[in-house]
């Protein structure tokens, strides 16, 4: 009964350490490729900052300063995000979306001078803003992939290593037990056989000369003479 229990859990031990295993590498799968855009993010983001940056500097050489009018024009955010979630192997991700919202607040701005500069500084700084939301997004799909994979590792070790060499150490030690009881028992039973084997032998035995004794009585009994052969064989008596 025993055996049986510990063969079940060994089954489910390695059931679960096969889908912790397959969880595993599709979650380092996963993981590689957001690292990759990351870095292909990170690199876009660098030259889209450089260009943003010079953008600004040819608006503000064209149209002045600017900012206050900016400023005033906007009372909200026009950019606005969304949480999606994906899920990965039983982990949900976090995807941050971008969308707009409302009509462009300053879109008179620099209507009287570098209008240009300031239409491309805004197209810019818009792809410098999508690219840090989807670097974001990929950031904490990152972090959160990256703490599930640590916990399902020590998870997969912690079957591989410990749970199921203890479940078959267990396992063999019943199996030495049995062969054990098995042993006795076959040892057992060999005395026995050969205790009813002498009892029956001197059984044998006992009734070999049993018949060897009756068969004696009877030649003592054959061999014996009548009265008269008795009587003709003694001497004759004088009184």
């Amino acid at each position: 009964m025993s055996l049986a229990i510990m063969k079940t859990r060994l089954k489910g031990a390695q059931k679960g350490h096969s889908l912790l295993k397959k969880k595993a590498d599709a979650l380092s799968l996963r993981f590689r490729t957001i690292l990759g855009k990351i870095i292909q993010t990170k690199t876009l983001m660098g030259e889209v900052m450089k260009e943003a940056q010079f953008s600004l500097a040819e608006a503000s050489f064209a149209a002045g300063d600017f900012t206050q009018t900016v400023l005033q024009n906007v009372d909200k955010a026009q950019l606005k995000l969304k949480i999606k979630k994906d899920n990965v192997a039983g982990v949900s991700l976090p995807i941050f979306e971008h969308y707009t919202e409302g009509t462009d607040a300053y879109g008179l701005t620099g209507l009287a001078r570098g209008g240009q500069q300031l239409s491309q500084c805004k197209k810019v700084f818009a792809k410098a803003v999508e690219l840090l939301v989807d670097l974001a997004s990929l950031q904490t799909a990152f972090i959160t992939l990256d703490e599930v994979i640590k916990v399902t590792n020590r998870r997969v070790n912690a079957i591989e290593h410990v749970i199921i060499p203890k479940i078959q150490a267990t396992m063999d030690y019943i199996n030495t037990e049995l062969d054990e009881r098995d042993r006795e028992e076959f040892y057992r039973l060999k005395k026995i056989q050969e205790k009813k084997k002498i009892i029956r032998q001197k059984a044998e035995e006992e009734k070999k000369k049993r018949a060897i004794e009756m068969d004696s009585q009877h030649q003592t009994v054959g061999e014996a003479k009548t009265i008269f052969e008795q009587a003709e064989a003694d001497a004759d008596l004088l009184f």
